[in-house]
């Protein structure tokens, strides 16, 4: 058990490491950069600002300053975005809501997605199979950038029950149709997942057995069935957590959110190096957490996960 948790700690370590290593050199590919601006800014202006970035410096060194100040902790301060001001304050203020806005989008991703899958998987070949699959195969195909503006058009413009746009902790219903934009895809692939889980498990043989004691349908699935079934759904929670938060980017600009997924593209727009390279790190800090304690939970529900990991 040990031994596979410090592998994965190292994986992370080393994903985050190429993860922050690869934007570094593709945000300096870039034919822009943060000092090029929509007015001609005079050479020496240009040479003295670069000079104080560093960016006067052979790419091998900025990119050794660079990794050297991230293990310190200093992701340094915003060149263009918001000039001066330090990348973790600008972060600590904008993950908050991004955080809010993903939790949500899960809440409602997990009420939907998972009792749909079970459901489905209970009325095997039926017309309520094939709803809920087709429902769940159009919330895949369709992405967040054609559900916002609809939902948006029809449920806040047309018949006003919520907000187009904005943020406010005060007021709940205009956190609705962000969260519902965010969560619909995850709730489709939820669904498949867990119907997928759940047949597995329903064609096991102490299913059989427990039917044939003649024990209540509703008590095999809650007692027996589920805690397998939902493996495949667990496995994809995490990801799937992380990446509803680092995938608000669309919706954040669709809702006008104030979350980092503005300030992110607003950074890539102007070639804002540091502030590029802090929500990159961050949200890649949660995927790998996120799927490091997954993994744990999977070996805590899958007895054969742990016979392999003390071997």
């Amino acid at each position: 058990m040990l031994r596979i948790i410090t592998s994965r700690l190292l994986q992370g370590l080393l994903v985050l490491f190429v993860l922050g290593t690869l934007t570094f050199f593709l945000v300096h590919a870039l034919p822009y950069g943060p000092f090029q601006d929509e007015k001609a800014i005079p050479d020496h202006v240009r040479e003295r600002l670069e000079q104080l970035h560093g960016y006067d410096k052979p790419l091998h060194v900025q990119y050794l300053l660079r990794l050297k100040n991230i293990v310190s902790g200093d992701l340094g301060a915003s060149i263009k975005v918001m000039e001066g001001r330090e990348v973790s304050d600008i972060l600590r203020q904008a993950f908050p809501v991004s955080l809010t806005l993903g939790l949500c989008a899960m809440a409602i991703a997990i009420s939907i997605g998972i009792p749909a899958g079970i459901l489905a998987a209970i009325r095997r070949n039926t017309s309520a199979d094939y709803q809920i699959m087709g429902a769940a195969l159009l919330g895949i195909c369709l992405p967040s950038f054609v559900i916002g503006p609809l939902l948006a058009e029809f449920l806040g413009a047309r018949l006003g029950w919520f907000p187009v746009s904005g943020w406010n902790y005060r007021d709940p219903s205009s956190m609705i149709l962000p969260a519902i934009t965010l969560g619909l895809g995850s709730a489709a692939y939820l669904s498949r997942l867990t119907r997928a889980g759940m047949l597995e498990i329903l064609h096991q043989d102490f299913i059989r057995t427990a039917r044939a004691k003649g024990q209540k349908e509703s008590i095999i699935i809650t007692r027996h069935a589920l805690r397998g079934g939902l493996i495949p759904s667990l496995a994809f929670l995490g990801p799937a957590f992380a990446g509803t938060i680092s995938g608000s980017v669309v919706v954040e600009s669709i809702f006008q959110i104030p979350g980092i997924g503005r300030l992110f593209i607003k950074a890539i727009e102007t070639g804002d190096e540091t502030l590029i390279m802090g929500p990159v790190l961050l949200y890649g800090t949660l995927i790998v957490t996120a799927n490091f304690l997954v993994d744990l939970i999977q070996l805590w529900l899958n007895p054969r996960l742990r016979a392999r990991a003390t071997l």
